[in-house]
């Protein structure tokens, strides 16, 4: 507990604005609104200087690919033809599996390969890190094209992140993941009944 509050400093304030974004940005993301991708703009952000400091190579090289897969989701999810929504809640087909693995695999080696040429220690850590990261991107990819497979991989991903953050003493982030599992559960049935609705509504016509 006394460590606990010695540690209770800027960045810990720092870290516990972008963990709250982080939950609304997933929350958002459960509720299949747009505002997923602003509040997770903000959040990943903050992250890419939290994560620097803590040597997280792979969830720092992440957090800065949300950036990118955030203003790309943001877009695709904000197409509109005549006022209509054109991008809604689908599954995936296999050519996007296939793209997924891509970067699963792209991913996992990058990482791997940048903590091997760097100066930052490498262990067991790393390593967790490593994984987490290459599934996180491909989560980011199928969400960003509104794919309902993305939830599983954020479920595995946050689960393994938990005592991941705990470990390295950043105990809001580890807190948030735990939220970001329950969220994610809750999502990948909200979005399910969305699109069982959806394939109901196509039937009758």
């Amino acid at each position: 507990m006394i460590q606990f509050l010695e540690q209770i400093n800027f960045d810990s304030g720092l870290e516990f604005f972008a963990a709250v974004l982080g939950v609304l940005s997933v929350w958002y993301a459960k509720k299949n609104k747009v505002l997923v991708y602003p509040t997770g703009i903000i959040s990943t952000q903050i992250y890419v200087w939290i994560l620097f400091k803590n040597q997280l190579l792979g969830d720092l090289i992440i957090n800065a690919y949300f950036f990118l897969m955030s203003v790309y989701g943001w877009f695709f999810w904000s197409k509109k033809d005549e006022g209509i929504f054109q991008n809604k809640i689908s599954r995936l087909n296999l050519n996007e599996l296939i793209f997924g693995l891509i970067i699963f695999v792209f991913a996992l080696i990058t990482i791997k390969y940048i903590y091997y040429i760097s100066n930052w220690e490498e262990s067991y850590v790393s390593s967790i890190d490593t994984l987490t990261t290459a599934i996180f991107c491909s989560a980011m990819w199928f969400m960003a094209r509104r794919k309902i497979e993305h939830w599983i991989l954020w479920i595995i991903g946050d689960i393994i992140s938990i005592p991941l953050y705990f470990y390295k003493g950043l105990y809001f982030t580890s807190i948030q993941y735990l939220i970001f599992t329950i969220i994610a559960i809750i999502g990948h049935f909200t979005w399910l009944k969305e699109l069982n609705k959806k394939k109901l509504t196509v039937k009758e016509l």
